[in-house]
């Protein structure tokens, strides 16, 4: 079970505008370290598990950068893989799936997680779904994170790891930085 996502340095998965509010992650998601990254999110992963905002706002991008011959090769590789991988998609209010290869859930994300485990091969790989994150941490569900660290202090917005989660330890499994100061590392949960 792993999960991606992109923080500031004050631990912001976004600015103090909201959820829309990537401002202070815009110079570094197409830096030669952030593209690396992604395609080392999705190497073993077979199942995406998404929250319904991402994967509305992925399904209105990634399609047209799978099929753009001139996107960077590793946007297109990540983009394929997304396009063609089994998707699940937590809501509460979508009734019909938004992709095809997609189904929407609408259940706790411990339970579904439980369930895909139980079911499927490879990593399932939670992308960029802070909503899903959040109750993963929380009930130790996580094997692995993805992070990119941006050299930015938004100020305001959600944080990733809230107070009252349960200790843990974790392993540097890989870190790369770049010339901008991001830094990508992967994380492997000590069990």
């Amino acid at each position: 079970m792993t999960a991606n996502l992109s923080l500031t340095l004050d631990g912001r998965y976004n600015g103090p505008g909201g959820p829309g509010d990537f401002a202070a992650f815009a110079p570094y998601v197409t830096s030669e370290v952030a593209r690396d990254h992604m395609n080392r999110i999705w190497e073993s992963a077979t199942t995406a598990l998404l929250g319904r905002i991402n994967a509305e706002g992925f399904m209105g991008y990634w399609p047209a950068v799978a099929e753009d011959g001139n996107a960077d090769p590793r946007d297109r590789g990540y983009a394929k893989w997304l396009v063609d991988t089994e998707k699940v998609v937590l809501s509460t209010t979508l009734t019909e799936a938004p992709w095809e290869r997609t189904r929407v859930v609408n259940a706790p994300a411990a339970d579904v997680v439980t369930d895909l485990k139980a079911t499927g091969e490879g990593d399932i790989l939670v992308n960029s779904s802070a909503s899903i994150i959040k109750p993963l941490l929380a009930a130790d569900l996580l094997d692995r994170l993805y992070l990119m660290i941006f050299p930015e202090i938004a100020g305001g917005g959600q944080r990733l790891f809230d107070d009252g989660l349960s200790a843990s330890t974790w392993m540097l499994t890989h870190q790369q930085s770049g010339e901008l100061g991001e830094i990508a590392m992967v994380y492997d949960r000590v069990r």
